[in-house]
């Protein structure tokens, strides 16, 4: 039964790869009148003259005097780099985003402080906020949900410190999802244009529940409020991916399948590595995180203007947002490095073009999918039913 399950989940994620990503594994990529077996897209280009016939076109091999004008592109808007004094400068409009949610922070760090230093008033104001949110029954400390009739060890203990350790984790309560079997969370999910799609394979698959969070709150408040939003198989949050010390609103190790999408590349290169490593240990074993972003000499890279430059490969964009230009190799490090292998791992080229002004554009995206691995005697089913055996 261990090793049926074990197959099913890896269906589901397979189906929940296709629709999100929409595209599959191709060993070689090429220009060819042969269609791939397992294409990421099937318009190839075979006759150059009708290039402008079409608004797209897959699987394009650059030629080497291509790639070389691209490189030498990206050296010349890089040549001009952001002062170190400006680069933290952000838009007006979200600096004062930022002040709003820094003084709402510091409030409720206040209010926590406060409440923790009066432990009778501390275990009344959790009586009141469940009472309101959850109709009674519990307490919620640092994250997780403990019963009424552990509150003496709440009191003895009044930060909830080892929670889990002390009261055993049979004890602990439920979290958002945490009665389903196959969990999901969306980095980034930005207004949910991939959320609400998720959302309807979900109604039509039970035991499954989707997290999405954003930095953005206003982003967040939108998927709320969609039609389509259901607390019962979904929760949205807000969510800095960069603090490490940011509790996520469930355990670590319950994750089926992480969405990566467009995300990373908007983090400074040196908090990426920090932020794959936090989302590595929110994966349960076998659990998967699904990954696409910018190529390096892609399209959007070469077109920026000299200035733009904050680092080699990363820019800022007129609104203020960054964005980094990957390769191959340096995707494949950072999630090697965090415990990750390898299942899917390639460069989609394509060629895009604007019809009307007869305008080619060389696009370039890095695609992977990357597994947590799986305990030694679940990667041997012949083991595991031994095992099982014998029991």
């Amino acid at each position: 039964n261990c090793v049926f399950r074990s197959l099913n989940k890896m269906n589901f994620i397979t189906r929940l790869s296709a629709l999100c990503l929409r595209k599959s594994k191709m060993q070689q990529r090429h220009q060819s009148s042969r269609r791939p077996a397992v294409p990421l897209g099937s318009r190839i280009l075979t006759d150059p003259c009708k290039v402008f016939e079409h608004n797209m076109w897959d699987h394009m091999q650059w030629s080497q005097e291509e790639e070389e004008s691209a490189k030498e592109k990206a050296s010349e808007n890089s040549l001009v780099k952001v002062q170190w004094e400006d680069q933290e400068i952000l838009p007006e409009t979200r600096r004062e985003e930022l002040k709003i949610e820094e003084r709402s922070s510091e409030h409720r760090k206040l209010n926590s402080t406060n409440r923790f230093s009066q432990k009778n008033e501390m275990f009344q104001e959790g009586e009141k906020y469940w009472k309101k949110n959850y109709g009674g029954g519990s307490t919620s400390v640092q994250g997780y949900v403990c019963n009424k009739n552990q509150a003496k060890s709440l009191t003895d203990n009044p930060l909830g410190e080892n929670c889990g350790e002390e009261l055993g984790l049979e004890q602990l309560e439920s979290f958002p999802g945490s009665d389903a079997t196959h969990r999901i969370l969306e980095v980034g999910c930005g207004a949910g244009n991939s959320v609400f799609p998720i959302l309807k394979v979900l109604c039509n698959t039970p035991g499954t529940f989707l997290y999405c969070c954003d930095f953005a709150s206003g982003a967040v408040e939108l998927v709320k409020s969609h039609s389509s939003y259901n607390s019962a198989w979904c929760s949205a949050f807000v969510h800095d991916v960069c603090d490490d010390a940011l509790p996520y609103p469930f355990p670590d190790e319950i994750l089926d399948v992480i969405l990566l999408v467009f995300v990373l590349s908007t983090i400074h290169p040196d908090r990426m590595q920090g932020v794959v490593n936090r989302l590595a240990k929110l994966l349960k074993p076998g659990g998967m995180l699904l990954f696409r972003d910018y190529g390096r000499y892609d399209t959007a890279q070469l077109r920026f203007k000299k200035g733009h430059c904050l680092s080699e490969n990363f820019y800022v964009r007129g609104d203020g947002t960054r964005v980094y230009f990957f390769t191959k190799d340096e995707v494949w490090n950072m999630f090697n490095v965090a415990g990750l292998t390898e299942v899917q791992h390639l460069v989609d080229r394509r060629l895009q073009v604007n019809r009307k002004k007869k305008v080619k554009m060389q696009r370039v995206w890095i695609q992977s999918k990357f597994q947590k691995p799986l305990p030694l005697s679940l990667n041997n089913p012949e083991e595991t039913t031994e095992r099982h055996r014998y029991r």
